[in-house]
């Protein structure tokens, strides 16, 4: 498939998954089934579009595209896109999936709207490996983990306030409650922990034996390891009721605001990462 080809078919993209946004936002003023029937089937039309072409580069390029900060935003934003999906038709959590489209949707116009900014060279062959492939793709799970913890996170301040003003109406109906919210804030943080630290140990170890100089005071590797203290603290934190209610929540935005930080502007301070 020609770039210009490509570049179309992103295009079509995101015009799919805006108008898809556009539906499931009809359905949260008016709970209309209808609107949200079409919503989930746009979504899922640009899921299989972005699984073709993530299939076709495979195929193309003869690797798994995550060896650039450019390839990177697109898998993450597909499995974001994936973990909505899954989260509406599985465990029918419509609005947490909701506000994961919109994150997805903001990946996907950056990847799509300003490639020359972002497209790097790939990481030569002779650095190429499974174990690099597994470390990145290990660390895009735990973002995509951090990500449902903010989403988490946002809808327990929203639930909270519309509380507390006790200005409840329909379109609340499908908020999760305080509780659901702050359990799913936990489990999401409870598997993005785990990922991240396999992703970081696989990373140490690929760079040990691929390169013939590396520093461990890389600023991404710094910056990786802060991260993954950050939501360790976070954790012991809650497990010893030193946040509750809306600081908890307060404190996973914050958190993943470290995650973009870390995701997109500390790798051009790398020696040796490309994302």
């Amino acid at each position: 498939m020609t770039d210009l080809a490509m570049t179309r078919l992103h295009e079509i993209m995101v015009i799919l998954q805006s108008v898809s946004l556009v539906f499931y936002f009809v359905d949260y003023l008016n709970k209309d089934r209808s609107a949200h029937r079409i919503a989930v089937w746009l979504l899922s039309i640009v899921s299989l579009l972005q699984t073709i072409f993530l299939v076709m580069y495979i195929i193309e390029t003869k690797r798994f595209p995550i060896l650039s900060l450019f390839e990177g935003i697109y898998f993450y934003a597909w499995l974001i896109i994936t973990l909505s999906i899954i989260l509406q038709l599985v465990f029918r959590l419509d609005l947490p999936a909701f506000f994961l489209n919109i994150i997805g949707f903001i990946f996907m116009t950056i990847h799509t709207f300003a490639p020359n900014q972002l497209e790097q060279t790939a990481v030569g062959d002779g650095l190429r490996s499974e174990l690099l492939v597994i470390h990145i793709i290990f660390a895009m799970l735990a973002y995509a983990a951090f990500s449902l913890s903010f989403v988490f996170s946002s809808l327990y301040l929203i639930l909270y306030r519309v509380l507390k003003k006790k200005k409840w109406s329909k379109q609340f109906s499908r908020l999760p409650s305080l509780t659901q919210a702050e359990t799913g804030m936990t489990l999401a943080i409870l598997v993005g922990i785990p990922l991240l630290f396999v992703s970081l140990v696989l990373g140490l170890q690929w760079a040990y034996v691929s390169l013939s100089f590396f520093s461990i005071f890389d600023f991404k590797i710094v910056s990786s390891l802060v991260l993954l203290i950050i939501y360790i603290v976070v954790l012991l934190l809650r497990k010893q009721a030193r946040f509750k209610g809306t600081n908890y929540a307060w404190i996973h935005i914050y958190a993943f605001l470290f995650v973009l930080i870390n995701f997109l502007l500390i790798s051009p301070l790398s020696q040796f990462h490309l994302w």
